[in-house]
């Protein structure tokens, strides 16, 4: 086998497919997923253990894409899994929002990098919404609020389910939602005394976006820290928790003994 260069520090499937990186194939994960049928699956696990490359996996396999994904899934396990999982491939707008620009010293300056966070999704986005010319007036004046950093906190407080609204309204088609870092915001906000504050902004994203919305058709949120139900996911009675405890998944997570034994032979 030819010398492949590590992906230190490359955490984009796609970067790390095209720029023929070593890649360790955790494809198999979307099978699993897909299996699971959990409509907002949390997965909990330490820091380095490839929770934001999955979640680039997840967004390059399910989302849609004029020129088509599967060119970055060419040799890799899950292509041979059959047509009742490949039909899922392209398929669906993908929300992909990472929450770890948040760890910052006040409610403030986290709730500005929020705005941005969900600026970069709406702005990814806007072509189709553009295109479609399906929204109405108020929700596209919404919609350019929000892209153009101009909206009121309430406008970001349910911006998630909203994006997602648009995209259904737009595409016919409801959203896959890929929430990393979930746990960033909250526990930088306990240690920097504003944890109430903190505690109702996200709790009112996820609500919103992740409990009874007609627009979402299945939801993946990774941390490293398990947040009490009671605190954020209140009510959300379609949550399925995947902790470092649990043996489903794990190997889609870290390496396994036989991976890093095939990494050390190659």
């Amino acid at each position: 086998m030819a010398w492949k260069p590590l992906p230190i520090g490359i955490d984009d499937f796609g970067k790390i497919i095209n720029g023929k990186y070593y890649y360790v194939d955790k494809t198999l994960f979307i099978r699993e997923l897909l299996d699971m049928k959990g409509e907002v699956n949390l997965f909990t696990r330490p820091r380095r253990f490839g929770k934001t490359l999955n979640m680039s996996m997840l967004r390059y396999f399910f989302e849609q894409s004029p020129a088509g994904n599967q060119e970055f899934f060419k040799n890799l396990k899950i292509m041979d899994t059959g047509e009742e999982y490949l039909r899922h491939m392209g398929q669906y707008p993908v929300i992909s929002l990472s929450l770890k620009s948040m760890k910052q010293y006040s409610y403030e300056l986290a709730f500005e990098m929020l705005k941005k966070a969900v600026e970069g999704e709406f702005t990814r986005h806007w072509d189709e919404i553009e295109k479609s010319g399906k929204l109405s007036e108020a929700k596209l004046e919404r919609y350019i609020r929000i892209r153009d950093l101009k909206g009121m906190e309430a406008d970001y407080a349910d911006s998630l389910k909203f994006l997602s609204e648009c995209l259904y309204i737009c595409t016919g088609k409801r959203s896959v939602i890929l929430i990393d870092e979930y746990d960033v915001p909250l526990e930088n906000a306990y240690f920097s005394g504003f944890y109430d504050r903190m505690v109702s902004l996200i709790r009112s994203l996820f609500e919103s976006a992740l409990k009874t919305n007609d627009s979402l058709e299945f939801a993946v949120v990774t941390g490293c820290l398990r947040i009490s139900k009671e605190s954020i996911f209140t009510g959300l009675n379609n949550l399925n928790v995947v902790s470092i405890t649990t043996r489903s998944f794990a190997e889609y997570f870290g390496f396994t003994p036989e991976e890093v034994e095939q990494m050390l032979a190659d």
